[in-house]
């Protein structure tokens, strides 16, 4: 058997490029001149694609040396990475630029390569108002270093720069080409995350003073911190992740952000961005503190299902296309929380490939709302109606996107929540029998508001807002087939995300007191 840390220069050189390309594709844009406006925008589109062939291409050696690597039996530490790099990076403090990808991590890795390849290419077609495209186009990069970053980095203190790198790009790209409160809505986003920050940054403290190393791979299991280490960092990783993924009732800036933000920004915040606040819980807070994990999970599963219940009432009451949108995200970030506090592999393979489902059709979800947005110059669903008889294919393709988040079996929604609640319910207990029929009243919930967002804009007769509508076009077509196409895929075949996680998750989940 190969020994999975026997990585070759090759995947060094692809796992480099995937974070390098981006910031040198930020760099060279933002120095294009504004005349070149729409040259730049192309040149940012090729980085964006190099990066993302640069991850794909990561995953084929994993199929062949590694992908069913007996991560239990070993006697290594679960986390294996297929790809690795360990450099030093202040070694007078022991801190390391160490990045690696695993069957964990390579999904979302890819989805980000995808999103942001896509969002860039829109650029090239549409720019919103508010600045110019050149910077636009720059800083969708810069967010997707950030955001590879953070899925990669295997030492905490890299993790947590990766995590904070985001920051002032997202809060620019709302407060510079979002709608008229984007300035409040980027402010609001600001403030929360910072919030969430202060606290990571003392978790990863905690962990780091007491076991004397910040190795994601060392850690992973809880070594070398004490029960008490651990509830108290679990807490302080918790609350971080959950202002970011958000989970309920720490959500409050989503909304907002996601109402102002223009379409690429929302794109990228629902596509991945949250992402980051989920993964963040399995791979630090789970993998390194799993006493304090266990400790809080009854909490957690009953946070989770309120998130569930309340992101969909408030959806029945919401009247604003985009602002729907994202509190179903709420919504559906809670069975992916759920999924997480049954500390099954199960339910963690569940929150799994429930982030990548979500991302996928979330990010098509944003980017049909905002060509009907740019149509009708409105997202009141009280002013939109007969969308099927104006424009029957931008129906068809919101009908579709709606039904396959709403769950709809056969479709890349209905795995993640479906078997997160098949975890609450292997957990046995009556509180966990009880939530997980709680969240199944609350994936009743999310189609009927699903439905009745349909019935509204879809259905009925035209009103004059929809009147006219231009035809679908090819740039539009471009960025919104790849992701049609991944959700029917990952809907009919769940194991392309989950074959490699299988292992690794084991591992996880069998560190687990």
């Amino acid at each position: 058997m190969i020994d999975p840390t026997d990585v070759s220069p090759a995947l060094q050189i692809l796992l480099l490029a995937v974070l390098a390309v981006p910031i040198l594709g930020a760099i060279v844009v933002a120095l294009l001149p504004a005349r070149l406006d729409r040259g730049a925008r192309i040149v940012a589109t090729a980085f964006a694609a190099v990066t993302f062939v640069a991850a794909v291409l990561l995953a084929l050696p994993s199929s062949r040396d590694f992908g069913w690597f007996d991560y239990t039996g070993s006697g290594m530490p679960p986390v294996i990475p297929w790809a690795e790099v360990d450099l030093p990076w202040v070694p007078s403090l022991g801190i390391e630029f160490h990045i690696g990808v695993d069957g964990v991590s390579y999904p979302l890795v890819v989805l980000t390569g995808l999103l942001t390849l896509l969002c860039c290419a829109y650029t090239v077609w549409k720019v919103p108002t508010g600045g110019s495209g050149r910077t636009l186009a720059a800083l969708l990069l810069v967010l997707e270093a950030g955001i590879l970053g953070t899925f990669l980095a295997l030492d905490l203190v890299l993790f947590f720069v990766f995590f904070e790198v985001v920051l002032l790009p997202m809060y620019a790209v709302i407060a510079g080409w979002g709608g008229p409160e984007r300035r409040r809505a980027a402010r609001k986003f600001v403030l929360y995350t910072l919030f969430g920050s202060v606290l990571l940054l003392l978790g990863v403290f905690t962990v780091v003073a007491s076991a004397d190393t910040g190795d994601v791979t060392v850690l992973t299991g809880g070594h070398g911190l004490s029960r008490t280490t651990q509830h108290v960092a679990f807490a302080l990783f918790a609350v971080a992740f959950a202002v970011k993924a958000p989970l309920w009732p720490l959500h409050t800036w989503l909304p907002d952000a996601h109402t102002e933000a223009p379409t690429v920004g929302s794109v990228i915040l629902a596509g991945v961005l949250l992402k980051m606040g989920t993964y963040g819980l399995i791979r630090i807070g789970v993998g390194v503190a799993p006493q304090g994990a266990a400790w809080a999970a009854p909490a957690l599963g009953i946070l989770a299902t309120a998130a569930i219940i309340a992101g969909s009432l408030v959806c029945l009451r919401q009247t604003e296309l985009k602002r729907l949108i994202a509190y179903s995200s709420v919504g559906h970030m809670g069975f992916v929380l759920l999924g997480i506090a049954t500390l099954t592999a199960t339910g963690v393979q569940a929150a799994l490939i429930g982030n990548v489902a979500h991302g996928v059709i979330t990010g098509l979800l944003f980017f049909l709302a905002g060509a009907i947005k740019d149509r009708a110059h409105t997202g009141d669903l009280t002013a939109l109606g007969g969308l099927r008889e104006t424009a029957p294919r931008l129906a068809g393709l919101l009908g579709f996107a709606a039904i396959a988040s709403l769950g709809l079996p056969g479709l890349a929604g209905f795995w993640g929540e479906a078997f997160a609640v098949v975890a609450a319910i292997q957990r046995g207990s009556p509180l966990w029998t009880t939530l997980a029929v709680v969240a199944a009243v609350g994936g009743a919930l999310t189609a009927t508001y699903f439905l009745r967002l349909l019935r509204r804009v879809t259905h009925g007769p035209a009103v004059e807002a929809v009147t006219g509508f231009p035809a679908i076009s090819r740039a539009e077509w471009l960025a919104w087939a790849p992701l049609v196409l991944l959700t029917l895929v990952v809907g009919l075949v769940p194991a392309l995300v989950l074959a490699n996680a299988a292992d690794p998750v084991a591992a996880l989940t069998g560190a687990l007191p």
